[in-house]
């Protein structure tokens, strides 16, 4: 059989219409893959504010981390931190919990790089939100203070949860983020003026593990009636029996429940607890957490949480 020469092939039109179909739908996929692209790269732009995680961390959730049904290969024994002098069980004393901002209790965007679609979706789908002008200490090379315009959307249930949790909680804000930031988006979501205190990032530490730790021992020298509720479980690395894990919050989860659902009933739980830190123990089992992430045992010992490990 004779080999076909190139003048010999002929390419039918119905070939000709098919290729050109395949290239369209080819060009199509490549342009909503670079739209992916762009959407993520824009995600939470305000994380330069306010520390991000590193090494691809992937926050825990209060409902994926199982309850452990056999005994825990590592037992934990926690030195008592109440008190009587008539020798009878004290009044268990006021729960104190401490909130994170960022990804907790909000969640954050700079006005101009937040995505349009993503931005309409949100308040379609019924996010309460706000815009603000933030304007920083820091001065730009014109001399003018440095001004940023923030628009923020709230956790669904977010002004519930704080009226309700202060009925049984000293409640304080503590955040990594910057006060210049920070200040104003508080001002705006405790509308009742439910928050004893307020903490920013000079009130966090750096430790060789991690940076803008939240060191518990600031707000309260007691930690068997101390709690934190924050998205990243390394800021409360000093106090891993202390932290309750939520799930992080951005704009793309209007049907968020987490505050009222989950994090709410789990602080009623705790304030009936005489140490929150073996409920919190049974439940997230955090100590093994931490040791899984290279960070050792010394590091979670301080003068008010004595912890006394056994393999």
């Amino acid at each position: 059989m004779a080999e076909l020469s190139q003048a010999d092939l002929v390419y039918s039109p119905r070939s000709v219409q098919l290729w050109n179909v395949l290239v369209n739908w080819l060009d199509f996929f490549y342009r909503f893959f670079l739209k992916i692209l762009r959407v993520d790269a824009h995600h939470h732009s305000l994380l330069s504010t306010s520390p991000s995680t590193k090494d691809g961390f992937k926050p825990l959730s209060v409902l994926d981390l199982p309850k452990s049904e056999t005994e825990s290969p590592v037992s934990i024994e926690i030195a008592s931190e109440r008190t009587s002098t008539d020798g009878q069980v004290s009044t268990i004393q006021k729960l104190t919990v401490v909130l994170d901002l960022d990804e907790t209790l909000v969640s954050a965007y700079e006005t101009s790089s937040i995505p349009t679609a993503l931005r309409t979706q949100a308040i379609e789908a019924g996010l309460k939100w706000f815009e603000l002008e933030c304007v920083s200490s820091t001065k730009e090379c014109n001399g003018k203070p440095k001004t940023s315009h923030v628009t923020v959307f709230e956790r669904p249930g977010l002004h519930e949860f704080l009226e309700q949790l202060s009925q049984f909680a000293h409640l304080i804000l503590f955040t990594a983020a910057l006060e210049d930031y920070a200040r104003p988006i508080v001002d705006r979501i405790d509308t009742k003026r439910v928050l004893n205190h307020r903490l920013y990032r000079p009130s966090t530490i750096s430790t060789q593990y991690r940076d803008h730790v939240k060191d518990l021992l600031c707000v309260s020298k007691n930690m068997c009636r101390t709690v934190i509720v924050d998205n990243n479980p390394y800021c409360f690395l000093l106090q891993p029996l202390n932290g309750i894990p939520c799930e992080s919050f951005s704009a793309e989860q209007p049907n968020d429940t987490q505050l009222l659902d989950v994090v709410l009933p789990l602080l009623k739980q705790l304030s009936e607890e005489e140490d929150v830190r073996l409920a919190l123990y049974d439940r997230f089992h955090m100590p093994e957490w931490f040791e899984k992430q290279g960070i050792p045992r010394s590091c979670w010992t301080s003068s008010s949480q004595i912890l006394n490990f056994i393999c």
